[in-house]
């Protein structure tokens, strides 16, 4: 019976050369050239000088930040992942010891890549690969490691030089910090020790320019934030300067804008007065308009749901007309933006003074009644608009829903797989609607046979 020898040599691919372990790395094909390379020992077996370091928790780390293509005879052909424990098989095929056994172990008496018949099923540790494969993850690891210090270093120097600067050179080492920021998320960290968040949240107030004022806001919304930072935040001064640049900023500014007060309000000790201007508002409902840039409706939509949730500045949403042009935008909006404009709408709903704009705008039962079905969240707020409404004026609004053809969209809600509170409300809404027609009227407008009456 053939027995398989292991093979001393490797073809790696895209240099067109077969290659034994001390050729790779003399050669620096896998970066023997410089230090974390290939080591020989007195007895003529080769180390890595990276041989203290698990193999295993080096190619999870380094596997998807590399920066460039792991060799393709280090990847296993069943796991298409790097191999910690290479073995071979009796055919020449090398597979990760763990896929390679499990697939023996299901009964597979042929070879995975090659399909050919194993005459043996016994594997051999290919200790040859297994140095190759550590010392191209070791190097790389040593060298990640002191680019992470680097960046390290580099992102305090930014913050000592930002305490200095002035004018122009204020903004360009905001502009650095914060592409840093982005490019490496791990100097978030060292940004916070070396005094960073205080010191930007100092460069926030009356007389902060909108060109400093734009790029600290970018910065302090990629940042994960204590309370105690965030409620520093919170100075009414700040939070000015953040309502003017959400008027008068480039759409990047303003998406930033709704972000830094989104990220305000979850705080516990977030008070609705600091959203209850005006022109914030109407700052707001400018984005949501803004045919020009989806991103900025979704965003103004988002922190608009979050500000109507108070219910002191939901009169105030209603006073600035935010109903009609809400209302008005449903049609266009994209099924991520329909739902939190609904439900904006229906906070607005639970108001008096909502109601009344509501009803009074000639297309919001129309437009809610085509809405119902959208999906389940859509349908809930849109019964619940619905509801409030009809409730309010019956005679009126309930034959002009009954014409929109809310009769059998209510009837599909009631079929449906909703939840049982959304079902049995829109039975109460049906029955609602009901009240002034005569059982037959009533079943001809909603276009129903009496069976399914």
């Amino acid at each position: 019976m053939p027995q398989y020898r292991q093979q001393g040599q490797w073809r790696l691919e895209g240099r067109g050369q077969v290659i034994d372990l001390q050729t790779a790395v003399k050669d620096g094909i896998l970066g023997g050239r410089s230090g974390g390379g290939l080591l020989a020992e007195k007895d003529g077996t080769l180390v890595t000088a990276a041989e203290k370091f698990d193999l295993k928790k080096m190619v999870d780390e380094l596997d998807s930040a590399v920066g460039e293509d792991v060799p393709s005879v280090f990847i296993c052909p069943i796991s298409l992942e790097p191999m910690v424990d290479p073995v071979t098989l009796c055919t020449g095929q090398t597979y990760e010891r763990a896929h390679i056994l499990k697939w023996i172990s299901l009964g597979h008496l042929n070879c995975p890549t090659t399909m050919q018949e194993l005459w043996d099923d016994d594997v051999t540790p290919n200790h040859t690969l297994r140095q190759l494969i550590l010392a191209w993850f070791s190097q790389r690891h040593l060298l990640s490691k002191k680019r992470s210090e680097d960046v390290q270093g580099r992102a305090a120097g930014l913050v000592q030089s930002l305490k200095k600067a002035k004018g122009q050179g204020r903004v360009q080492a905001l502009k650095d910090l914060l592409k840093l920021i982005l490019d490496q998320p791990s100097v978030e960290k060292t940004v916070a020790d070396s005094g960073g968040v205080t010191h930007l949240s100092s460069l926030l107030g009356p007389f902060t320019s909108h060109a400093v004022g734009s790029e600290v806001i970018a910065i302090l919304v990629n940042l994960r934030l204590g309370t105690d930072a965030k409620t520093n935040l919170m100075q009414p001064a700040k939070i000015s300067l953040v309502g003017d640049m959400l008027n008068e900023g480039t759409i990047d500014t303003k998406i930033n804008c709704t972000k830094f007060i989104e990220m305000l309000m979850g705080e516990k000790s977030f008070r609705s007065e600091f959203v209850s201007s005006p022109s914030l508002l109407v700052a707001l409902l400018r984005l949501v308009k803004d045919e020009r840039h989806p991103n900025g409706i979704a965003a103004g939509l988002s922190l608009l749901k979050s500000v109507s949730f108070h219910e002191h500045v939901r009169s105030l949403i209603v006073s600035i007309g935010a109903v009609p042009q809400l209302v008005e935008r449903l049609p266009n909006l994209l099924p991520d933006c329909l739902e939190p404009a609904l439900h904006i709408l229906d906070n607005l709903s639970a108001t008096a003074e909502g109601q009344m704009a509501l009803k009074n705008c000639p297309q919001t039962i129309p437009i809610a009644v085509k809405l119902l079905m959208t999906s389940e969240a859509c349908t809930r707020h849109g019964v619940s608009i619905l509801w409030n409404i009809i409730n309010l004026a019956p005679d009126v609004c309930a034959s002009l829903a009954i014409e929109a053809g809310l009769g059998a969209k209510l009837l599909f809600v009631i079929q449906s797989g909703y939840d049982a509170e959304l079902k049995q409300r829109a039975a109460y809404l049906l029955k609602l609607c009901s009240l002034n027609y005569t059982t037959t009227l009533f079943m001809s407008k909603c276009k129903l046979t009496r069976t399914i009456q």
